[in-house]
């Protein structure tokens, strides 16, 4: 016996499918949908030979037959779509949600379950059902085993009455944008890790140890978060131009200790990269005119440079034994990591430097606290001793002690500030240069102003002078020849203009004192400012050096060189 044809009758449970057919409705296997959604349902399921629909619902069926006919593009997208009921069970999927899930069938199977049961991230952790409740369109992220993460958009599908009762559901797999995003928050996170240098955890470290510790997080987050087995670092020398190494694992001795400069040719990928500021992808070293041989049988590398403030301080190089291992992906993390890399860089040579010259500092400002009080001290002791030279003897006698006492007391203060801040506190020399010919040379300076005076000690005894200062010329005429006996003042500086004296006077004042034409006198006049032409007449009884104000700190510290005798004779 033939079997009857199968006819889908789409239409309220109340109605009768034999109303509509008429008497032959007998001649036909009749299977009842009571919406087009079921009826969805029922034509993925099994085969029919025709379709009856309701007047009812015939606009709702329209839309429905639209997707059946786009079924095959549905099946050939690269997102997943499944048509889900109110319990989340799967009434249709395509073929992505089945490759997803592993399963040929998922018709009747639970959503959740045929993801391998996600976890649910949000924003929206219950989707399905807001979008049921809500009758609008919403969304969320799903975690599935083996790193794979879920995009769902679930919209309502609109029924001819009431409530909906279904959803469309597109699924997206963002488990490379996921992954990307956790990477970078993870770069982030190292790079703060970087550059989170307490001092208090770096005062008990050697230069050394700091530099190791730092070189030692760099290589940990570039190998164990980056995937980067070879891996070197250079500094920029910014005076030389020289690329110097500062890490260098995986690469050949040769090329670890190969000099490099920033010069975009015959210096290799590195050389161009810190000329230019720009990264650099090798996809074949065989092929590449910039590339030097680096990591042995590498096939490929990525160089970026190390940037502060716009500023190419060095660079940062990987390589790889395999042809075009690195991504523009791997570009933008790298780049993202130098940056961090550059900074800690920076915060670990300030905050050496900062042990040094915060100690260094501290003993200069008690020191500035204590010299002009000291001078005074000074000051006051030669003017008595003036009063009671070949009168007083002990009273004399007791004077010079004080000056010894007070003078010893700036010594103590000086040594103490060089064994505070030792030299090798520093990761480089202090910024100022070395002046050896000044160390231990003795100034006295001469000016009414209390600002000179203090700013003579502070740049000055920065490089070992020992200084002492007068407010006016009778006072540093007392000073000069109380200090006879200990072998006199290196170098006089003195204003032109002193409060009782010109500077010519000056001069001829000591030269009485000294008894010679070669008196080491250095005076300061502004441009143009020559009261009673004391320069011309001063360069006529002898003086050499004259300093025009404003003058630089170098002009103060060649002139008093010029004074000692270390230079030859030249006007500043």
């Amino acid at each position: 016996m033939a079997e009857k044809p199968k006819i889908l009758f789409v239409g309220d449970s109340s109605e009768v499918p034999g109303h509509y057919l008429g008497p032959g409705a007998d001649q036909f296997e009749i299977v009842s949908a009571s919406n087009p959604v079921q009826a969805l349902t029922f034509l993925t399921g099994e085969p029919f030979d025709g379709v009856f629909i309701s007047k009812k619902y015939l606009h709702q069926a329209f839309k429905i037959g639209r997707f059946l006919r786009n079924e095959q593009i549905l099946d050939g997208m690269p997102d997943g779509v499944v048509l889900l009921d109110a319990e989340n069970t799967i009434l249709w999927a395509n073929d992505q949600v089945r490759r997803w899930s592993g399963e040929d069938d998922l018709l009747g199977a639970n959503f959740y379950t045929a993801l391998g049961s996600p976890e649910i991230l949000g924003p929206d952790f219950c989707p399905f059902h807001t979008a049921l409740a809500m009758g609008h369109a919403s969304e969320s992220t799903l975690r599935a085993g083996d790193h794979r993460f879920f995009h769902v958009h679930a919209a309502p599908v609109r029924e001819f009455e009431g409530a909906p009762h279904h959803l469309i559901v597109t699924v997206r797999d963002v488990s490379e944008e996921m992954l990307q995003q956790q990477k970078l928050a993870a770069i982030h996170q190292a790079g703060m890790d970087l550059g989170d240098l307490a001092p208090e955890e770096l005062s008990h470290m050697s230069v050394e140890e700091r530099i190791d510790l730092l070189k030692s997080d760099i290589l940990h987050y570039t190998q164990d978060l980056l995937k980067f087995e070879v891996v070197e670092i250079r500094l920029l020398d910014a005076k030389t131009g020289r690329l110097e190494p500062l890490l260098s694992v995986g690469m050949t001795p040769e090329a670890a200790n190969r000099v490099l400069f920033a010069q975009p040719q015959d210096n290799g990928v590195t050389g161009f990269v810190a000329a230019t500021g720009k990264s650099y992808l090798c996809e074949d070293t065989t092929e590449d005119p910039l590339y030097l041989s680096g990591a042995r049988d590498a096939k490929s590398s990525l160089t970026v440079p190390l940037v502060l403030h716009d500023n190419v301080i060095g660079t940062f190089n990987v390589e790889s034994p395999e042809l075009r291992a690195f991504s523009e992906s791997d570009l933008q993390f790298l780049e993202i990591f130098t940056r961090d890399v550059a900074v800690a860089l920076n915060t670990l040579e300030l905050l050496v430097a900062e042990k040094a010259t915060a100690t260094l500092e501290s003993v200069e400002q008690i020191h500035s606290a204590v010299a002009l009080p000291v001078d005074e001290i000074l000051g006051e002791a030669v003017n008595l001793m003036e009063r009671y030279i070949g009168h007083e003897p002990e009273v004399v006698e007791r004077l010079q002690r004080i000056l010894r006492h007070a003078r010893d007391i700036k010594q103590v203060i000086q040594s103490v500030g060089q064994k505070m801040a030792p030299i090798q506190a520093h990761p480089q020399p202090m910024a100022f240069e070395r002046r050896p010919s000044l160390h231990g040379r003795r100034v006295l300076l001469v000016d009414e102003d209390n600002a000179v005076r203090s700013a003579g000690h502070a740049l000055l005894e920065r490089y070992g002078c020992v200084v002492e200062t007068a407010p006016n010329g009778a006072q540093a005429v007392f000073m000069v020849r109380n200090m006879l006996p200990e072998g006199g003042y290196d170098v006089v500086i003195a204003d032109i203009r002193l409060p009782d004296l010109s500077g010519y006077d000056f001069m001829l004042k000591l030269q009485e004192i000294l008894e010679t034409q070669s008196v080491p006198l250095i005076l300061m006049t502004g441009f143009g400012y020559d009261p009673g032409h004391s320069i011309v007449k001063a360069r006529q009884a002898g003086l050499q050096c004259v300093l025009y104000k404003p003058f630089r700190l170098d002009q103060l510290l060649d002139t008093v060189e010029m004074v000692l005798g270390v230079s030859g004779p030249v006007e500043t």
